[in-house]
């Protein structure tokens, strides 16, 4: 297949690479099937060009934003056309009509930024919504939590410019009786369509309502919406409703036509006085019937999160701090949102529900949540799908018929035959999402690597569609058919119904140039599944301790493609630096996983760890550790990305300016006997260059020089202000950063800590082994670690904390340690790491002792702007940074919502490197800096931010420690 050919009829990119074929392998769902190439279309036209070239070679086009699809919808053979690249402009807003006019690129939450400060908002909202695309939104015909006021997208959907099959550009809208009949008329495809359409709705339309869900129910995206068709003013006069093609292609997963245009109606924004009662229940069954209850109250949502989502939380870094409103251990959670004109009104309701919930007996404990607060409750509801991910080995809740709805009222005794079915089959579930519309995300716990488990997952399918059946419902809310549900699409609608969603697949495209076996005509459900029977765990010797997550592979198998990772920086947090800043789905975290998981379970050299894609995937991580605490399956890429890097160390050898960057210390502590000559080399024009040559550094970037003294040196020949008067001992970690460049930052925490009152020691140890583990130089970096551990094992406690400078270093006894010293000593560390402090944390445990006091420091005036290293973000928190510089009565804090800085230590430094580098630090952190005013102080903790901050707006950052010493007045 020439597909040089498209490359030169398109403006867009065209990828053939092994490597994109495999991460565009799958979504979020159960399948996996490699495509022929993948198209990012910069238009129209080049979309255009794609339809003719699938003709021409009797392919496919599977149309793709972000990819989050649940029921296998943008997996197949054919070429993904990726629209989220370049085709994500919003064209035209208007504010009195209240719509908006985007290509289907555009990210919801990012139209809703954009519209906020009209008042408006597009109503439909997906727990996805920081990452989903609207053209998406359209081929699934999303709901999201407050469906009960805002319905589905197709409500909100007014026109949409498509490409038929044939490249007919046409544009769908509303249309008067008159306008359909001409269009009938018109000998071309669009006018086939309109005939064939109004014909097959004049023969048989009772019998289409006879065998459809009950128009009642909102969440239905099961089969073609040709029913839809039938309440408009071309069948009922009395309707005020046209006849809409777009009702038909909301839903239709990208296989009827190609959206290049979508005009959205908006709507206004809900009042802005808001309160969630989390109604905690102490049975599934409470949970069902409450909901009824709720619903008499008229809130906004009304969500459900199971027992199993509320204990996964405790184990993921960011999700765990937003459990504060659970008491006990609830069986459920009922998220009951209102949204009223005043606080008053919000608790009038809010207390008739908690009384109607107590007069039936349902629910224990129902807090009340307002402001702010909401959203992190909202957090940990939209974590859910990602958090189940994280559940440890093989075994994981499946997505097979997570997706059925009933009317509410029919919910409960759904439920009570669907238990009834769970356990005859010997099979437990998991319960989470959109109770108040009567669609819950079921996901049976399966093993789909075994034989006995794929039977289960068809047999589950199939007789939860016999169930759906029976209750009236639809297989599929929201997240649509694909090729997951398809199969059972003429179980649910009958033969007949379901030969004319054949036809309407004929009518439009005849060929199957779009989305081929997808809604009908679909493979069966259990075949082309993620994983294979027999697929087990990598057998190698690992050097980090991947037993909690029943192994390495299964610790990779945690991502479900659900893709958090794509979130723009405009919605805060840190993963992922590299996709933020070039939005290239290879920069992902779910790229790296998809093809880690690929090429280790099913290699294609003798050596495993030699292939290529692989390194070239892992080569744009930053190890900046987001992923570990922000995606919600706790997928710790850069530790990946350091087991695999010795991994294929140990079968090619290893570059020498990777060896050289990793012995890092053991370059400076050489140096550090004649620092005047060291900084002299690397100073050098000459000697300096030769020197970023080998490195493979960037000429643009300095080598860091070494302090006139180590920080160890320099504390022997201390003399201490308040000896003998202490008020707590410090054990200080000098960090092979602060023991040998930034050192005057060392020596003004030992003054400061001396100042107020501590004695500071500097036990024996050695340097953290962070430059090796971030080489993935794991052998040398066990050594450090299992040195350290021994070292400081008897001498850290509680009462005499270790207390570190660069959070990359101290975290690492807390974070990497007790997964890399070895089953003998790993009690010891995670001990250890307990008692290993950050100096921001040390500071705070002691102010709120009382020991550390506002009166002891400056009362003048300063306002601060706040950076926080990756890891601090990731694996701890920035609060602490920022009430420990808000001590001084007169500072104010303010924290930049920056996520990387973009250097990631030697990340920045190498030259391959730094444009991207540079990039990520223009996203946020250097217009907050360049910004600032010249009175504003610049306050970061890393070595690496600080360098980057000086790197790309010349203003020099201080580490917190430095501005608390200046503060200093004991």
């Amino acid at each position: 297949m020439d597909f040089e050919q498209l490359t030169r009829n398109i403006k867009g990119d065209v990828m053939t690479d092994s490597l994109h074929q495999m991460i565009y392998a799958t979504d979020a769902s159960a399948y996996r099937e490699m495509p022929l190439a993948v198209v990012y279309p910069r238009d129209a036209s080049d979309v255009k060009a794609c339809i003719g070239f699938a003709r021409e070679n009797g392919i496919t086009l599977i149309p793709r934003a972000a990819g989050t699809s649940l029921a296998g919808q943008v997996v197949g053979n054919g070429v993904v056309v990726d629209v989220s690249r370049y085709m994500n402009r919003v064209l035209e807003i208007n504010e009195e009509e209240h719509w908006v006019r985007v290509e289907p690129g555009v990210v919801l939450d990012e139209l809703n930024m954009r519209v906020k400060s009209l008042g408006l908002f597009f109503g439909p909202e997906t727990s996805t919504s920081n990452r989903c695309c609207l053209g998406g939104m359209v081929g699934n015909n999303s709901c999201g939590s407050h469906s009960l006021v805002y319905g589905s997208t197709r409500d909100h959907l007014l026109e949409a410019k498509v490409i038929l099959s044939n490249g007919e550009e046409v544009v769908l809208k509303g249309l008067e009786k008159k306008e359909v009949l001409d269009k009938m008329t018109c000998d071309s495809l669009e006018g086939k369509i309109y005939k064939c359409a109004v014909e097959m709705l004049e023969k048989n339309g009772e019998e289409i309502v006879q065998h459809f869900p009950d128009p009642a129910l909102r969440r239905r995206n099961s089969g073609y919406a040709i029913d839809q068709l039938l309440y408009s003013n071309y069948f009922d006069a009395t309707r005020e409703d046209k006849f809409n093609l777009c009702k038909l292609l909301a839903g239709s997963e990208g296989t009827l036509a190609f959206v290049t245009e979508l005009k959205l109606n908006l709507v206004p924004l809900p009042p802005k006085e808001k309160a969630v009662i989390c109604v905690h229940c102490r049975t599934l069954e409470e949970a069902f019937e409450g909901n009824l209850v709720a619903l008499r109250h008229h809130p906004v949502a009304i969500e459900l999160m199971d027992q199993n989502i509320l204990e996964l939380s405790k184990g993921n870094i960011a999700q765990n701090k937003n459990r504060f409103f659970i008491q006990g251990d609830p069986a459920a959670i009922l998220i009951v949102e209102l949204a009223l004109d005043s606080r008053e009104e919000v608790d009038r309701v809010a207390d008739r529900i908690e009384a109607d919930m107590r007069m039936h007996c349902y629910g224990y404990h129902f807090p009340r949540i307002y402001g702010s607060d909401i959203n992190r409750v909202w957090s940990l509801r939209k974590a859910g799908l990602g958090l189940l991910s994280g559940m440890p080995g093989n075994a994981k809740p499946v997505s097979v018929i997570e997706d059925t709805a009933v009317a509410p009222e029919r919910l409960p005794a759904y439920m009570k035959d669907f238990g009834k079915m769970l356990e005859r089959l010997g099979l437990t579930c998991v319960y989470h999402a959109h109770i108040g519309t009567g669609e819950l995300h079921l996901r049976p716990v399966l093993n789909l690597k075994e034989e006995k488990d794929r039977v289960l997952f068809r047999r589950v399918a199939e007789e939860t569609a016999k169930l759906v059946k029976k209750h009236c419902g639809s297989l599929s809310g929201e997240h649509g058919d694909g090729r997951l549900r398809g199969e059972f699409i003429p179980l649910l609608f009958g033969e007949k119904v379901y030969g004319l969603m054949q036809e309407t697949k004929v009518c439009w495209d005849p060929e199957g140039v779009f989305n081929a076996r997808k809604i009908v005509n679909t493979p069966p459900m259990d075949t082309s599944l993620r994983y294979e029977v027999g697929d087990s765990n990598v057998t190698c010797h690992t050097y980090f301790d991947f037993s909690k997550e029943k192994g390495w592979l299964c610790a990779i198998e945690q991502c479900n493609g659900s893709g958090d990772c794509r979130k723009s920086y405009a919605f805060g947090g840190t993963m992922c630096p590299s996709f933020r800043a070039t939005r290239e789905e290879s920069h992902t975290t779910r790229a790296r996983a998809n093809t880690l998981r690929e090429l280790l379970a099913r290699p294609r050299t003798k050596k495993i760890y030699d292939q290529r894609e692989i390194l070239e995937v892992l080569d744009t991580c930053v190890s900046c550790k987001a992923c570990k605490s922000e995606c919600p399956s706790n997928v710790d890429i850069a530790r990946f990305k350091a087991e695999f890097l010795q991994q294929h160390y140990d079968v090619c050898g290893m570059p020498m300016k990777a060896y050289l960057i990793a012995r890092l210390t053991e370059i400076q502590r050489l140096g550090s006997i004649f620092p005047w000559l060291y900084n002299a080399v690397v100073r050098n024009r000459v000697t300096g260059g030769i020197l970023k040559r080998i490195l493979h550094f960037a000429p643009e970037r300095a080598i860091p020089t070494l302090y006139k003294t180590t920080l160890k040196h320099w504390l022997g020949r201390y003399r201490w202000k308040n000896k003998g008067t202490t008020v707590g001992k410090v054990f200080l970690f000098a960090d092979e950063f602060t023991n040998y460049m930034d050192v005057e930052i060392g020596i003004k925490m030992i003054k400061l800590l001396d100042r107020l009152g501590y004695e500071v020691c500097i036990p024996k140890h050695v340097e953290s082994g962070r430059t090796a583990i971030s080489k993935g130089m794991l052998k040398v970096a066990k050594k450090v670690a299992r040195k350290n551990v021994l070292l400081l094992k008897d001498a850290v406690s509680e009462r005499i904390p270790l207390v570190g400078i660069e959070p990359s270093c101290i975290l690492s006894f807390r974070d990497e340690y007790p997964d890399l010293v070895g089953d003998d000593l790993k009690e010891e560390a995670v001990k250890l790491g307990k008692n290993c402090l950050l100096y921001d944390e040390f500071f705070t445990r002691e102010m709120r002792a009382g020991r550390i006091r506002a009166e002891q420091f400056t009362r003048q005036p300063l306002k601060i702007i706040l950076h926080g290293h990756c890891h601090q973000k990731s694996l701890a928190s920035v609060e602490p940074s920022r009430e420990m510089l808000s001590l001084p009565v007169n500072y104010s804090v303010e924290v930049i919502p920056s996520g990387c800085c973009g250097m990631a230590g030697a990340f920045g430094y190498e030259k391959k490197h730094y444009e991207l580098s540079m990039k990520i630090g223009e996203q946020v952190l250097f217009p907050a800096v360049r910004d600032a005013g010249e009175n504003v102080c610049i306050s970061a903790s890393g070595t690496s931010c600080r360098q980057q901050i000086k790197d790309g707006t010349g203003k020099q950052a201080l580490h917190p420690i430095e501005v608390l010493y200046e503060a200093l007045q004991v």
